[in-house]
C-alpha cells in the first residue's frame, strides 16, 4: 500500500509534486496479461553458418517449449547507424520488433574480445525515447555469447552493461559457449551437454522475469527526475499562457 506523504520541509531539494512514496499495491497485485511472452532474439553474425544464429534458433526452440512466442531479426540488410533514415525498411522492421517485444536475447560472437558491430549496430539503431515511449525501458533482457576458442565473458560483461544503457531488466544467469564449432552437429542443432543446459537455463530464467514483471514495467520505471522534467514542462507551458 501507498504511504503517507511524508513531511519534506528538511529535503529542500525534492520537489513535493514529483515525490511519490513507494506504492507496493501494484507489485502485491498486479492485472496479468495472459498472452504468451513475446522474446525477441538478436544475433551478430552474417555468416551463412552463424554459431550465435544457431544458439539463438536453439534458444528459440527452448523458448516455444517453455509458452512464450519467440522472434528471431535477421540483421542482413541493417544500414549501418546514420548512415540511411529511420524508415528504411530494416530499421523500420527491428524497432517494430523491439516494441513488440516484452523481453530480449542478445546473442554476439566474440570478435577481438567484444561483441560484433553487427550485432552493436541492431542495438544502436533502437532509440532511448521513440515520441513518449523507451521502446526497450523495463523489458527483460538475457545475454549469451559464442566463441571461437577457449572460455571467454568478455561479451557478454559487454552486453550487460548495454542493457543496462538501454534501461532493461537483465536477469542474473548467462550463457558462454567457447569453440562453438565443437557443440553443433551437422544439422546445426546443438549437442547435448552443460552448455546446452545452461542455455535452457536461461531461457527457462528469461521466462520467468518476463511472466514476472511484464505487468509491472510501467511502475518499476517510473522514474521521479523524469517526474520532476514533466512538472517543469507544465509549470513552463501554464506559465506561458498566462503571460
Amino acid at each position: 500500500m501507498e504511504s503517507a506523504l511524508p513531511d519534506l520541509t528538511h529535503m529542500p531539494n525534492l520537489v513535493p509534486s514529483a515525490f511519490r512514496p513507494t506504492d507496493t499495491a501494484p507489485l502485491a497485485a498486479p492485472i496479468r496479461a495472459t498472452h504468451p511472452p513475446r522474446i525477441l532474439l538478436l544475433h551478430g553474425s552474417l555468416r551463412a553458418r552463424s554459431f550465435s544464429r544457431l544458439l539463438n534458433e536453439e534458444a528459440a526452440r527452448v523458448l516455444t517449449a517453455l509458452g512464450a512466442e519467440p522472434r528471431i531479426f535477421d540483421p542482413t540488410g541493417l544500414p549501418q547507424p546514420d548512415t540511411a533514415p529511420a524508415d528504411h525498411p530494416k530499421v523500420a522492421e527491428l524497432r517494430a520488433a523491439a516494441e513488440w517485444s516484452e523481453g530480449m536475447v542478445w546473442c554476439s560472437p566474440e570478435r577481438h574480445g567484444s561483441m560484433t558491430s553487427i550485432l552493436k549496430s541492431q542495438i544502436d539503431w533502437m532509440p532511448l525515447k521513440l515520441g513518449a515511449v523507451r521502446p526497450t525501458q523495463g523489458k527483460t533482457l538475457a545475454v549469451m555469447q559464442v566463441s571461437g576458442g577457449s572460455q571467454s565473458f568478455n561479451t557478454v560483461g559487454q552486453l550487460r552493461i548495454l542493457g543496462r544503457w538501454m534501461r532493461m531488466l537483465t536477469i542474473p544467469n548467462q550463457s558462454s559457449v567457447p569453440k562453438a564449432f565443437l557443440e553443433f552437429d551437422d544439422n546445426d542443432r546443438m549437442k547435448p551437454s552443460p552448455l546446452y543446459n545452461r542455455m535452457v537455463d536461461v531461457m527457462e530464467e528469461l521466462v520467468k522475469f518476463t511472466w514476472l514483471t511484464r505487468d509491472l514495467s510501467p511502475h518499476l520505471t517510473d522514474r521521479y527526475s523524469e517526474r520532476v522534467e514533466t512538472a517543469e514542462e507544465l509549470s513552463a507551458r501554464v506559465n506561458q499562457k498566462q503571460t
